[in-house]
C-alpha cells in the first residue's frame, strides 16, 4: 500500500487508489460507508468485547456469519447457529487479540450475484451457485449468466463509486427484504465470470484505463 501511495503522490495514475483498496480490505468500514449512504447490508456487528459478541449474536437471531474483518474468498468465515459454540469461538478470537465480526445470515438459496463494474458501468454480470452457504466461485460455485435489472445495476455502480473503485466486483444478496450488497472487491477476478459471457472483459479494462489516461 506504502509504494501505492508514493506512486500517487508521484502523480501517476493508479488503479484502484489504494483508499479505495483499503476501504475494501476493511469489511466493517466498507458496510458502514454504504449503509451511510443509502446502499442496504446485511446487519453487522464488531466488536472485541465476548459478552459484546454474544449480545450481538441473540439480537442477530442466533444465525451468523463470523468473518475475518481482513480476508476475501470466503476463508476463515463460519457459520453459527449455537450459542455454546458462539461463545467458544468468540473468546478465542479474543485470546489471540482478534476483532470478532458477525453479521446475520441471510437466506438466499445457496446463490448470489457478482456485478462487474468498470467505470460507469456493470460490463457483465453472472449468478454464483453453490451447494453450501459459501457461494465463492474460488470455494467450488457454479457460474452462471445473468442480466441485471435496472435497479441492482445501479446499486453496484453506486456502491463501487463511493468507495472510489473504478473497477470493482460488487457482490449481491437476493434477501427476503430485497437485494443487499455484501462486499466490493477493488481487486477483482474475472475467471468464472468470462466462462458465462460474451463480453471480454479484459478488453474492456484496458480500454477504460487508456480512455481514462487521456483524460
Amino acid at each position: 500500500m506504502d509504494i501505492l501511495y508514493r506512486l500517487q503522490r508521484l502523480g501517476l495514475y493508479v488503479i484502484n487508489p489504494p483508499e479505495a483498496i483499503e476501504h475494501c480490505v476493511d469489511k466493517y468500514d466498507l458496510l458502514a460507508i454504504l449503509e451511510d449512504n443509502g446502499i442496504p447490508v446485511p446487519c453487522t456487528a464488531v466488536t472485541e468485547n465476548v459478552d459484546e459478541a454474544l449480545k450481538a449474536f441473540n439480537e442477530l437471531g442466533e444465525d451468523v456469519i463470523v468473518k475475518p474483518i481482513f480476508g476475501s474468498r470466503g476463508i476463515g468465515s463460519t457459520r453459527l447457529k449455537d450459542p455454546e459454540i458462539a461463545s467458544t469461538i468468540s473468546r478465542a478470537i479474543t485470546f489471540y487479540h482478534g476483532v470478532i465480526y458477525l453479521q446475520e445470515f441471510v437466506h438466499h438459496g445457496f446463490s448470489d450475484i457478482r456485478a462487474f463494474v468498470v467505470g460507469d458501468r456493470v460490463v457483465a454480470a453472472m449468478r454464483r451457485v453453490a451447494n453450501s452457504w459459501k457461494t465463492n466461485y474460488s470455494q467450488g460455485a457454479r457460474p452462471e449468466p445473468l442480466r441485471l435489472d435496472k435497479s441492482m445495476e445501479e446499486m453496484a455502480i453506486k456502491s463501487a463509486k463511493l468507495i472510489e473503485c473504478k473497477i470493482a466486483g460488487v457482490d449481491i444478496l437476493e434477501s427476503p427484504r430485497g437485494p443487499l450488497v455484501v462486499e466490493v472487491n477493488s481487486q477483482p477476478g474475472w475467471r468464472g465470470l468470462q466462462s458465462v459471457t460474451r463480453v471480454n472483459i479484459a478488453d474492456e479494462i484496458v480500454d477504460f484505463v487508456l480512455s481514462e489516461l487521456k483524460k
